[in-house]
């Protein structure tokens, strides 16, 4: 078999990669101050949250909290729907490790799914309110503007515990409903978001 070698010119012919740029685009970010919760709207202050992406995504960063030990929280409203209590099936485990190095585990975490509830669900364990203290990840959401399927989500998320562990949460589930989704609202457990950006994201070419 010939060994083909290529050269400076013949890789400036190259007129496509096949990659597709700007594929994942900034769609808005709010930062919190002392915030009681943060909402994104479709159709709101420049919000997207229909079918012009298939995929969305929330990328959440140094969210901290007021009060010790709360859980990071969200919720959703069906188009035309109110109350951020739409119904969902969740599931959620965790990995932890602590500062002292004297305590690790990795199990599920029956405190933070839901079967058929409609509470707002946690996106990873309870965050301290330290002054370094904070919880970040992402919330990955897939076809919320369907009328046929449920819509399914995925979040993965690093938490400094109020106790010195680093507990890393893989939450997912489904609102187990047809309707569009089109608002989505985050919160703490109790108290407010003192400080912290939420991102939000559509994956067009996917």
């Amino acid at each position: 078999m010939a060994l083909v070698k290529y050269n400076n010119n013949s890789l400036s012919a190259i007129t496509s990669t096949g990659l597709t740029a700007g594929a994942m685009t900034l769609i808005k970010e709010q930062t919190a101050s002392s915030s009681a919760t943060i909402s994104f709207v479709d159709g709101t202050s420049d919000v997207v949250l229909d079918s012009t992406y298939p995929i969305y995504i929330f990328k959440f960063i140094n969210i901290h909290p007021s009060a010790d030990g709360e859980f990071f929280q969200f919720q959703a409203n069906a188009s035309g729907g109110s109350g951020y209590n739409e119904t969902m099936t969740t599931t959620q485990f965790r990995a932890e490790h602590d500062e002292g190095d004297s305590g690790t585990g990795l199990g599920y975490q029956t405190n933070g799914d839901q079967a058929q509830g409609t509470s707002f669900q946690p996106l990873g364990r309870t965050v301290g309110n330290g002054n370094d203290e904070c919880i970040s990840g992402e919330l990955w959401l897939f076809g919320i503007s369907s009328t046929t399927f449920v819509k399914h989500f995925m979040a993965n998320s690093n938490t400094y515990h109020q106790s010195n562990y680093s507990q890393n949460a893989y939450t997912a589930g489904y609102f187990n409903l047809t309707s569009a989704i089109d608002e989505f609202q985050f919160k703490m457990a109790s108290g407010n978001i003192d400080a912290g950006t939420i991102k939000l994201y559509g994956i067009k070419d996917s």
